[in-house]
């Protein structure tokens, strides 16, 4: 449990504070290609395939069905992965400069009365107001909001996905008891039973992540719906819509009046927004080939270009 916890732990510090949360989305979008294709290869199925390549990636397969029935798991993932990658870095671009117009207007009509907005995403079925400090969104020319958007959704579904994890933990605790009456040891079962619940979390989470990512549109140039954070969090109800993600803000704001009312809650919450080790520029760090599944132990500023480029993931 002590180990599942600083796994999620690590990912969570990692999108509240962004330094490493471009890897995390790589390597999500590495082990999601990984997983669709080791499954659907498995079971010979191509038509599925390219099904949950649009599902998750809104892509077309990058290869055909003769590719994907002759070339090994590992090639295929490879080609997955760095198409996929392309496009999402191509369409948070495309993103940032949709946003830059209306944050541009805002800012330089209405700077004075708002520090920071909401900037409304949706993936279709489920809506998230990202909240974004409006000067740096300027500066950056859309850029921030779209790391805050990053952010956003990583802390939602990581918070989410762990809260169903440990009530999943509680009821497998109950359930594993009765393996003493078919004299089987309760202990053993539990671990094994733990990591495979750990291991469909992890999955599910990659692919919720990853599918809101790469579906998240922008209102285009559409000012009406750009608002000001702090006047739309006071005048919201706490009790939110179903298919309504809550923001960074909202939750922050959610927890601080929780531990105000709840004391007992104070040590849970600190726990979950301990500090990890962060990694310099000049540690070493052991990168993968997507493709030909070389390791390689370097620096970690030596790392980033190669990760940006599509071609390495990053493993410790």
């Amino acid at each position: 449990m002590n180990a599942q916890r600083e796994v999620v732990y690590k990912r969570r510090y990692n999108a509240l504070f962004g330094d490493r949360l471009s890897v995390d989305i790589a390597n999500m979008i590495f082990d999601t290609a990984e997983v669709i294709t080791e499954d659907n290869k498995a079971a010979q199925d191509y038509k599925n395939f390219e099904f949950e390549l649009i599902r998750y990636f809104s892509i077309s397969s990058p290869v055909n069905k003769s590719e994907f029935e002759n070339m090994n798991p590992q090639e295929i993932a490879g080609i997955v992965y760095k198409s996929a990658l392309k496009h999402y870095q191509e369409k948070m671009i495309r993103n940032a400069e949709i946003a830059f117009p209306v944050i541009k207007n805002v800012y330089e009509t209405q700077k004075d009365q708002y520090k920071r907005i909401l900037v409304p995403f949706t993936d279709g079925v489920k809506n998230l107001n990202v909240a974004t400090d409006l000067e740096k969104a300027y500066t950056t020319e859309g850029k921030q909001l779209i790391q805050d958007f990053e952010k956003n959704i990583s802390l939602a579904i990581i918070d989410d996905a762990w809260k169903t994890h440990l009530r999943k933990m509680d009821e497998l605790k109950q359930s594993v008891q009765l393996a003493v009456h078919e004299q089987k040891d309760p202990l053993l079962i539990y671990k094994f039973e733990a990591f495979e619940l750990f291991k469909e979390m992890i999955v599910k989470v990659n692919k919720d992540v990853i599918s809101f990512l790469f579906k998240g549109e922008l209102p285009q140039k559409n000012q009406q719906q750009i608002r000001e954070a702090r006047q739309v969090k006071a005048n919201r109800s706490l009790k939110e819509q179903k298919d309504e993600i809550q923001n960074l803000d909202e939750r922050a704001s959610i927890s601080r009046a929780a531990g105000q009312t709840q004391r007992q809650q104070q040590q849970v919450t600190e726990t979950i927004v301990r500090e990890q080790p962060k990694i310099g520029r000049n540690d070493k760090v052991t990168i993968k080939n997507v493709m030909s599944g070389e390791n390689k132990t370097l620096k970690y500023k030596q790392a980033i270009p190669l990760i940006n480029k599509g071609e390495w993931v990053l493993i410790d």
